[in-house]
């Protein structure tokens, strides 16, 4: 019940944001929409190839980037996040109130993910019209692979949070692990490696899964037959590790920081 009323609120501060903002809203939707193009294009005529003939690949790649920027929204809330809300007195706020740090990050963390993902859905589709490609984007399993894409990050942005509240001053090392989940959502896709310790690594990332699904679904159609292959059952896997880990981290570390009184220091 907490966690609803906190998610409430989130939902309604994050609409009256967008009202009362709508220009920079769209402002910020026809400048990344107008990034990726450019790179796109620059990417595309650096191979000479035509556009349209690089439609599949160039819709795979966008969707990657913002697979990737989602994660690095999403980390960067528990990284940067954390210790301006410390500088700023927020924190200990939050830490006072009756539904707890947890409950907060949790519904703060759901409202930011479903408005990135509405504005990179509508960057994406202005994108695959531009290059004439085609999307497939089924609801239910697009729905779910989302769903377990958030949850997968979310897990891991705990474990970063929990890091923060104990060495403080994380933001060049946390930017350099966001920086790499942008890039491994990039180039994630079946078959990534011929060699299986890579393979076995990037497995361990929490994005890559997510990404070759996602890409599964979205650009080459598979539909719900992506809950027969392996990236779907490694999928499940690192989200039941990466929550069960961060969660656990974090609140263990929040409670150390708490005892030791330096929860707002930074």
């Amino acid at each position: 019940m907490g966690f609803l009323l906190v998610l409430r609120a989130e939902l309604t501060r994050s609409f009256i944001m967008v009202r009362r903002y709508w220009f920079a809203t769209l402002t910020g939707l026809i400048i990344g929409y107008g990034m990726l193009m450019m790179l796109i294009s620059a990417f595309v005529a650096g191979r000479g190839e035509v556009l349209e003939r690089f439609s599949a690949q160039a819709i795979g790649g966008t969707l990657g980037f913002l697979i990737g920027m989602l994660a690095f929204g999403i980390v960067g809330m528990f990284s940067q996040g954390l210790q301006s809300m410390a500088r700023s007195g927020e924190l200990e706020q939050l830490c006072m109130s009756p539904h707890g740090l947890i409950t907060n990050f949790l519904a703060r963390s759901l409202v930011s993910a479903i408005s990135s993902v509405l504005s990179m859905s509508i960057m994406l589709w202005l994108v695959a019209r531009t290059v004439k490609g085609e999307l497939h984007a089924d609801f239910g399993p697009t729905a779910l692979m989302l769903a377990l894409t958030y949850v997968n990050l979310i897990g891991f942005g705990f474990m970063i949070g929990g890091l923060v509240l104990i060495f403080k001053q994380t933001g060049q090392v946390a930017t350099i692990v966001r920086l790499v989940l942008v890039g491994v959502a990039i180039k994630a896709q079946p078959g990534m490696s011929e060699y299986p310790l890579i393979n076995a690594i990037a497995h361990m990332v929490p994005i890559t899964d997510a990404a070759i699904c996602l890409k599964l679904v979205v650009v080459h159609g598979e539909g719900f037959a992506v809950l027969h292959t392996p990236y779907f059952a490694f999928l499940i896997v690192n989200c039941v590790l990466w929550t069960s880990i961060g969660v656990s981290l974090f609140k263990f570390m929040e409670n150390w920081s708490r005892s030791k009184g330096t929860l707002g220091a930074y």
